[in-house]
């Protein structure tokens, strides 16, 4: 288990930084959704089987073909995809980047694995999170619903202004 966790976690860490780096937006967005289907992975190994489920519809499937519709809607040209030359500062950003992981590799091999603690029966249950979900954050629910329908005006008023 620890072996898969360790997987998914470096293939989310790497897929995420490489949706960061990448100029294409095309193929940032497919690495977010790479990032996004190990996140699910490594809820499937916390045992919290419905929270992977709604992490592969809601963002690895639909918040994600919006992502590309919206990427297509702006209708961006080669010039501006195309990749610009390596510099000093990206040489030396990886260069950190290694030498975290490295740090944290051997941090990581120090450590002793600690057991997990036996969770309740009603965790990650259908009921229970319906039940947080409309009582003690439903007020950050509907705040982040709003915040993506003003993402989605705001794409649709910029690629309307580069239509014109």
């Amino acid at each position: 288990m620890q072996q898969l966790f360790y997987v998914f976690g470096s293939l989310a860490v790497a897929s995420g930084l490489l949706m960061v780096l990448q100029r294409n937006p095309i193929t940032a967005a497919m690495n977010l959704v790479v990032t996004m289907f190990s996140l699910a992975a490594l809820f499937v190994l916390l045992s919290a089987h419905f929270i992977a489920v709604i992490q592969l519809l809601v963002y690895a499937g639909a918040i994600m073909v919006l992502f590309i519709f919206v990427i297509m809607l702006l209708n961006l040209q080669d010039d501006e995809l195309r990749p610009r030359g390596r510099n000093f500062i990206h040489l030396v950003s990886v260069a950190v980047v290694l030498f975290a992981m490295a740090q944290l590799w051997q941090l990581l091999s120090r450590t002793p694995a600690i057991p997990l603690a036996p969770v309740d029966e009603a965790y990650g249950t259908t009921g229970e999170m319906g039940m947080l979900l409309f009582s003690d954050y439903l007020f950050p629910f509907e705040i982040v619903s709003i915040l993506i329908l003003a993402a989605i005006v705001g794409a649709v008023v910029l690629a309307k202004r580069r239509l014109d």
